[in-house]
Order: C-alpha cells, then structure tokens, then sequence
C-alpha cells in the first residue's frame, strides 16, 4: 500500500512541513530573532530565510519532476540489467571501454588509431558511421570461434603494429557486434583495443558529424 499519496499530494505536504520549518520559533536563548515573519523579514533574519527558500526550492524539485533525474520511477531493472551486462562483456573480452565525448577528442586531436565499424555494410555502415572508420561486420552472438578466413580479414584489416590503437563499435549499447570485434583483436594479441558502447546511434545524438559512402 502506497501511504506518501500522489505526487502532487506529496509536494503540497513537503512543502508545508519546509514552510513549518522556515517560520518556526527558536529557542530565546539562542541569541537569534524569535519569529521569521512572512512579510518584512528584519536584517538578523536574513541567512535563516535564505535558507529556508533554498530548502522548499530543493524539495519542491525533488519531490517533483527532479525525479526523474535522479532515475526514481523510470525502468532502474532494465538499466541495472543493461550496466551488469557491458561490463560482463567488458570483463570477458578483456578490452577497455571509451565514451562517445571521448572518442570524438580523439580524433580531434588526430590520435594515431583505427576505428572500425561492426554493423552491416548496406544497412548502416553506407548510411552512416563515424568520420574515418573502416568498415567489418560481426555477428550479434557472442562468437566462441573464428574461422580462418576471418581471422586472416581480421589481423589483415588491424595490421601487424600489436600496439596500435583500435576501437570498435557498432549501433547501440545492447548490441554485441563491437563486443566481438573487439574481444578478438584481444585473442589476436592486440593491446591497445577499445569499444564504444553508445555506437553511431549515440554519436549521432551527440550531434557529431557522420560520414556516408556516395
């Protein structure tokens, strides 16, 4: 049984009890002014009543819309479900992960790396993928094995620098495509090897320029 009431019931009934709290008396003993007046708040008053406004700010916002920034109320099980996952896959395929921000700094800077794209060639990678990227696809299941033929594509497509920075992705974050891709460069002996989870889908909600092939 849900006792707090409705949202909106709720914020009426926080915000009583901050403005309780914003003109209650105060001991006389403590060396400051008894009341806090609802209209001209005298001078010593001051810091008391600042306070209190920023505190019935504070939980008016919580109370309300705030929640929903903080994740209360939306689907925190699928989040969970989505954050065990990665980093799972991160663990198994012994590869580091880079953020769509920090992807883009680097080819701003012009770091020295290879980006490869996972997805399918006429279904995404020629409509859209991230400035410079080459392009191989990986299946969705994890893959327990490579065959020769793709492991000779693959070493052939990352070149012989084991060093060499490489970071793989593909469209979304539950996509395993990337995940794949790069936790085979691993087997391969590459250690510089990234994935960026958020993929051409968070680059392109970031905003950043997308390349197609004409």
């Amino acid at each position: 049984m849900n006792r707090r009431g409705p949202p909106g019931v709720r914020r009426v009934r926080v915000a009583a009890l901050a403005r309780r709290a914003l003109y209650r008396r105060v001991p006389e003993d403590s060396g400051q002014d008894h009341n806090i007046k609802e209209k001209g708040v005298d001078m010593n008053g001051k810091n008391r009543f600042w306070t209190g406004v920023l505190a019935v700010c504070f939980l008016l916002g919580v109370t309300g819309n705030a929640f929903a920034a903080f994740g209360w109320g939306g689907k925190e099980l699928a989040t969970e479900k989505s954050a065990v996952t990665l980093a799972r896959e991160t663990e198994r395929g012994g590869y580091k992960l880079v953020t769509t921000e920090e992807l883009k700094g680097w080819i701003d800077q012009k770091k020295t790396m290879l980006v490869v794209d996972t997805m399918p060639y006429e279904a995404s990678y020629k409509k859209q993928h991230v400035p410079g990227a080459v392009q191989m696809e990986f299946p969705i299941p994890e893959m327990t094995s490579l065959d020769a033929v793709k492991k000779a594509a693959l070493e052939k497509l990352l070149g012989p620098d084991k060093d060499r920075l490489i970071v793989f992705y593909c469209g979304f974050v539950k996509c395993t495509r990337s995940h794949n891709g790069a936790m085979w460069a691993v087997k391969l002996g590459y250690k510089n090897v990234y994935r960026h989870p958020g993929g051409v889908k968070a680059w392109a909600e970031a905003d950043y320029p997308i390349e197609q092939v004409k």
